[in-house]
């Protein structure tokens, strides 16, 4: 059976939840990869909201299994949180549907508060993370001293760990003018929350490769988007995981062999929140416009977004280093009434044409958009489930699109609703 890896093709906060939600009801699995509870996805069901951070959109489906990989690092107090809400809302979420990965890393409190000590001596040179810890959680996985999850079933060599954790963290706080950490208080925390974690706790490569071989569906999630990619993103304006579809197979413990489609997000316009470059950035009236149509805050944080047209340079970018074999595109009803659409078709530096988003910093920092403008649509898309229901100049704007991406659009998306969504391409098609 078809296996299909999500991501974001644009700088995140491209409505992958919605989409997610909506192609889980051709899955049996829904598997995170990546990133930590700085992603977040926003799902309206029957007109009730659901706010997702770290739990795979898919659940809020009955009778599908949700996997957080190895890929994701887990704050778990921040885990238990959401449980907690979606619970409230009558999400039953117990370890038949919910697994973490045994090998997955943990975010503690120091990391937080090392994130927002190094934002804040940045001062202008901040790079606007969400300051939940994901950057420096991964950088102790990478540095080969993180607690994982299964740590948390041997808390009696617990001390050891966190003396080689606290001796690095401390270092570095005292650079800070912080205080020393105390290791018996962090022990504590975690004995306190070991319980309530542990029963989640799995080796989902095994489980992963046994529903793979029993021939059922694995949809992949992944979190912010490509261009937040910790290699082919606006470094050092970026996440700290890799956010490409080739970080599913890595960050869940499965084989490249078990993806079978690739489908990227991308909004019908561009946003980003937090610093870096942003080429077709609208920071007037036009992307005022966008932000307050299109409901331009983040999920996670509240940031309002950055707004401006679409980059179809970037997204083409996007669709080569990540594989993706097509595109749902999304808030195509935000550009409703506007009387002229740009987009951006290519990019001028120092005056010369460039074909491409280049990576060193100075350069993204002078690319110049070039736009090519077609008119807007008097009518509306709002809820359309058919092309029929499309006004015509959306549909030529949609087909523009596809041409500039080199990608075709699989779905469209026309409201935070479930149902409103145009099916072209069914990505779980074997």
């Amino acid at each position: 059976m078809a296996n299909v890896v999500v991501v974001g093709a644009q700088w995140g906060d491209e409505g992958k939840g919605k989409i997610v939600d909506w192609l889980s009801q051709r899955a049996d699995v829904v598997v995170r990869f990546q990133g930590g509870h700085n992603a977040g996805h926003t799902l309206v069901i029957d007109n009730v909201t659901y706010k997702l951070s770290l739990l795979p959109s898919g659940i809020v489906r009955p009778g599908k299994l949700a996997v957080i990989g190895n890929g994701v690092v887990v704050d778990p107090w921040a885990l238990l949180k959401e449980i907690q809400a979606l619970r409230a809302q009558g999400v039953e979420i117990t370890p038949a549907n919910l697994q973490i990965a045994d090998n997955a890393c943990l975010i503690l409190p120091l990391h937080a508060e090392l994130d927002a000590l190094r934002e804040d001596a940045s001062g202008a040179g901040q790079i606007g993370t969400t300051r939940r810890g994901i950057g420096p959680a991964y950088e102790d996985k990478v540095g080969r001293r993180a607690i994982r999850v299964c740590d948390l079933s041997d808390l009696d060599r617990l001390d050891e760990k966190l003396e080689r954790l606290l001796g690095h963290h401390n270092a570095l706080r005292r650079g800070y003018g912080a205080p020393d950490l105390d290791a018996a208080a962090l022990h504590g925390a975690l004995t306190e929350i070991a319980g309530q974690i542990l029963p989640f706790a799995a080796p989902v490569w095994s489980e992963l490769d046994k529903l793979r071989r029993a021939g059922r569906r694995i949809l992949f999630e992944g979190a912010q988007g490509q261009m937040l990619d910790v290699d082919h993103g606006t470094y050092p304006f970026v996440t700290s995981s890799s956010t490409v579809a080739g970080q599913a197979c890595a960050g869940s413990g499965v084989g490249p062999g078990a993806v079978n489609y690739v489908l990227g997000i991308a909004k019908a316009y561009t946003t980003r929140v937090g610093a870096g470059p942003f080429p077709t950035e609208q920071d007037n009236e036009i992307g005022q416009h966008l932000g307050e149509r299109g409901h331009e805050f983040g999920t996670v944080t509240q940031r309002k977004r950055r707004c401006g047209w679409f980059d179809a340079v970037m997204v083409r970018q996007a669709v080569k280093t990540g594989g993706i074999d097509g595109i749902a595109l999304t808030k195509l009803d935000v550009l409703d009434g506007m009387e002229e659409i740009r987009i951006c078709t290519g990019y001028r530096r120092n005056g010369k044409p460039c074909d491409n988003f280049p990576a060193g910093q100075i350069a993204q920092s002078e690319i110049e958009p070039v736009y090519t403008s077609v008119p807007g649509w008097r009518g509306s898309t709002k809820g359309a489930r058919s092309w029929a229901d499309l006004p015509a100049e959306a549909v030529k704007y949609i087909r523009l699109v596809e041409e500039l991406i080199e990608t075709p659009v699989a779905l469209l998306s026309t409201s935070p609703q479930r149902e409103d969504t145009i099916l072209v391409t069914d990505p779980f098609a074997d």
